[in-house]
C-alpha cells in the first residue's frame, strides 16, 4: 500500500510554533484534510489539494482522509494545537476501528504540536507546575453531568485544571454553570487565567480572581487554566504578573 496518512498538529496559532516534523509532512503531503480555518493556516502550492471542511463533522473528515490513503495519496490530517489533544487523531482512530480492514494496513503517523493549554501556561509563568488535568468543556459530545462531577472531582483533588472550548454561541450558558460549580466548591480567590488567541496577534492573557470571574471572560478561543489552593501569584511592577504552581506540596 503506498498510500499513507499522518495526522498533525499545527500549534495554537504561530508559525514558529509548528515543529519541524510537522512542516516536512505538510511539504510532502498531495492532500490536507481538516478544519476549515485550520487549512486556510497551511500555504497552497502545487501539487496539494485542500480539503476544508466545516465543524462537527470530524469523522466524516477522518473517513475522507482514509479512503484517499488507501487510494494512494499522502493525505495529512491538520488540527490546531496537538492532534491527540481534543482533536482530530482520536476521530482517526475511531474511524479505523470501525472502517474496513484495509484502513488497519495503512501508515498512520501521529505528530504531535503544542496544545493550547501549554502555550497558555508558558504565557502565564508555569501554572501547570504541579499535577494538573484537562477538561473539555463542551457538552455535544458527553452530558453536562459528567463535566459536573469531574469539575467536583478536580477541585476535590486539588488539581490545577486547564479547560478547552469554555463558551460558545451555542452553549452560552456552559461556562456559567462551570464557574458555579467551581466558585462553590473551591470557596477561594484563586488565580484564573483567560487565555486568548495566545501566539497570534489578538493574544490577550489576563490574570482574574475566581471571585471575580464571568462567563463573558471567555469565548472559543479561549483556554481558561483555573490554579490549584496553591497555586501563586508574583505581582511585578509595570510588568505582567507571573502565575506559578509550587512543585511540591508539604506533608
Amino acid at each position: 500500500m503506498t498510500g499513507s496518512l499522518t495526522i498533525a498538529g499545527l500549534g495554537p496559532g504561530a508559525d514558529t510554533l509548528v515543529t519541524h516534523e510537522v512542516e516536512a509532512a505538510l511539504a510532502d503531503a498531495t492532500d490536507l484534510v481538516g478544519y476549515i480555518p485550520y487549512v486556510a493556516r497551511v500555504a497552497e502550492r502545487p501539487g496539494l489539494t485542500l480539503h476544508p471542511s466545516d465543524n462537527r463533522v470530524e469523522l466524516d473528515r477522518a473517513r475522507h482522509a482514509l479512503e484517499m490513503a488507501v487510494a494512494g495519496r499522502k493525505v495529512v490530517v491538520v488540527s490546531s494545537g496537538d492532534p491527540g489533544v481534543f482533536a482530530m487523531a482520536s476521530a482517526v482512530f475511531e474511524a479505523v476501528e470501525d472502517g474496513p480492514e484495509d484502513w488497519c494496513d495503512l501508515d498512520i503517523r501521529v505528530l504531535p504540536g503544542i496544545t493550547a493549554m501549554l502555550a497558555a501556561a508558558a504565557r502565564a509563568g508555569a501554572p501547570l507546575g504541579h499535577d494538573f488535568c484537562a477538561i473539555n468543556l463542551s457538552d455535544n459530545l458527553k452530558p453536562w453531568a459528567l463535566i459536573e462531577k469531574r469539575l467536583r472531582l478536580a477541585v476535590e483533588a486539588d488539581f490545577a485544571m486547564a479547560f478547552y472550548n469554555p463558551r460558545s454561541k451555542s452553549r452560552p450558558e456552559g461556562f456559567a454553570k462551570t464557574l458555579k460549580v467551581l466558585q462553590e466548591s473551591c470557596g477561594d480567590a484563586r488565580p484564573v487565567i483567560f487565555a486568548r488567541a495566545v501566539s497570534t496577534p489578538e493574544e490577550e492573557i489576563r490574570v482574574v480572581p475566581l471571585t471575580q470571574c464571568q462567563p463573558e471572560m471567555a469565548d472559543m478561543r479561549t483556554v481558561v487554566i483555573v490554579g490549584a489552593s496553591n497555586t501563586r501569584v508574583i505581582a511585578r511592577e509595570g510588568r505582567a504578573s507571573i502565575v506559578y504552581t509550587p512543585r511540591s506540596v508539604p506533608a
